[in-house]
């Protein structure tokens, strides 16, 4: 502590007088005020009373004053111990996230036979999946991701924490990462019956897919979407809704997986403009996959590519059926003008379907893929739909035929649509890998982006 001993008083000021020094009382004075009286010269004339004298003693009444100074004291020491208790329990919740996020590499080689090529499920657009079991018995899987990715481990952890938020019933799980090592990976829940391509597109499989499952896995979909779009912590859009990144548990309901495109999507904007086009040939909108314009519509256009491969057991783009007929999403239009609609069901189903749940679900396919934007319903506008008996369905506008497989760049600078009839891939643009000739180059760089929870399944 620091007591300041100051002493005023009135005295008349001489020219030239030396300061004096302060002393220090030997004993703790009380403060004192005293004014002088007035006073009465010989002549009769009053002298005014001179200003205060004010002593302030050093102590200040110590014993008095001591409980007061000893209170505050311990005031001061209770919130400084709190604040540091504060900070050791917010340090020490970060410390026990980020342990039950990561697992140690070695316990992802033993989970995994070291990487076995028996463990192995697939091979995904971002690396190799394996299957593992991790000591408390539970089945994992882990995906290896590409070598070449430019992303810090710090980018890398915040996305994966990014995605451990997301929680829904329709959204594969993600459990944790590893960073150790030259490689990072993701470990996630174990599916068993892997991928809806896996059964869909296999003429000897597609017959465990019945048409109550279908309709399961449309409206399963159909929920995980909305959930992205308009009930996660924050709106997410996917950008890759395809057959291979819808995974089957044992009961063959679906979940969405693979967020290697996913993007954050503020809530308060309508649509962004990107240089960055990615997706997957066949299931991109065309405005998104020519144009950069990416908006929840985006997502909503892919889910109906998905719902029309689902009802016909066929691929959006397959070459041997034709030149007419090689789009599942033309095929379908012109079925539907000339009211012949239920000529798009899978022929495996055979006649064990419900006509009027088929007719709704390739009509709601057609609504979702409008070529006009603003036309397309929302998510939640679907999930109504499928849902509901009583909803009237209006009739849909013409499709987005053109451009949903990517750009082409020509030599002068102009854009056209690309039609693509090899087999889809994903891709995203920003730099661009040039092919095929006559001076026109087609904007195909593969995604740079860490995070991919990929389907798993056999051999692709």
């Amino acid at each position: 502590f620091l007591f300041i001993y100051v002493t005023q008083r009135t005295v008349p000021k001489r020219a030239n007088e030396p300061i004096q020094r302060l002393k220090l009382p030997s004993s703790p004075p009380s403060v004192n005020f005293h004014r002088p009286r007035a006073t009465i010269a010989g002549d009769g004339s009053h002298s005014p009373p001179g200003p205060a004298e004010l002593s302030f003693s050093p102590f200040l009444n110590l014993e008095g004053s001591m409980p007061w100074i000893m209170g505050f004291i311990c005031t001061i020491c209770r919130y400084l111990d709190g604040k540091l208790n504060s900070r050791r329990a917010k340090a020490d919740g970060e410390a026990t996230e980020t342990s039950d996020l990561f697992f140690a590499l070695h316990t992802l080689q033993v989970a995994t036979n070291f990487f076995s090529d028996l463990n192995q499920l697939g091979h995904g657009g971002f690396g190799p999946v394996y299957k593992g079991l991790i000591p408390n018995g539970q089945e994992i899987a882990v995906k290896k991701l590409s070598l070449t990715s430019r992303q810090g481990v710090r980018e890398f952890t915040n996305e994966v924490k990014l995605l451990l938020k997301l929680q829904h019933k329709n959204l594969v799980t993600l459990l944790g990462c590893s960073v150790e090592g030259p490689e990072k990976m993701l470990v996630y829940e174990y599916l068993p019956n892997k991928s809806l391509d896996y059964f869909l597109f296999d003429t000897k499989k597609a017959s465990s897919l019945d048409w109550t499952t279908r309709f399961h896995i449309v409206t399963g979909v159909a929920r995980g979407l909305l959930y992205l779009h308009e009930e996660a912590p924050m709106r997410i859009l996917h950008r890759d809704i395809k057959a291979s990144n819808i995974l089957l548990d044992e009961k063959l309901s679906p979940k969405i997986s693979d967020f290697g495109l996913a993007r954050l999507f503020p809530e308060e904007d309508t649509h962004v403009n990107t240089f960055r086009i990615s997706g997957t040939h066949g299931y991109m909108a065309p405005e998104y996959a020519m144009h950069g314009y990416l908006s929840v519509k985006t997502d909503v256009f892919s889910y109906g590519i998905l719902l029309l491969e689902i009802i016909s057991g066929r691929k959006n783009l397959d070459p041997r059926l034709g030149p007419d007929n090689a789009d599942v999403l033309n095929s379908a239009w012109k079925l539907y003008q000339a009211g012949e609609t239920l000529e798009l069901l899978d022929p495996s189903l055979g006649d064990s379907y419900n006509r009027d749940e088929v007719g709704m679900c390739i009509q709601i396919g057609l609504l979702c893929c409008q070529q006009t934007v603003v036309d397309r319903p929302d998510m939640n506008s679907v999930h109504l739909m499928l849902s509901s008996d009583s909803f009237t369905l209006p009739a849909p506008g013409k499709p987005g035929l053109q451009g949903r497989t990517g750009r082409l760049i020509s030599t002068n600078g102009t854009t056209s649509a690309l039609t693509n009839t090899s087999p889809p891939s994903t891709m995203e643009s920003g730099g661009s890998r040039g092919s095929g000739g006559n001076g026109i180059n087609v904007v195909e760089d593969y995604s740079r982006n860490s995070i991919s929870i990929s389907s798993i399944d056999g051999g692709r």
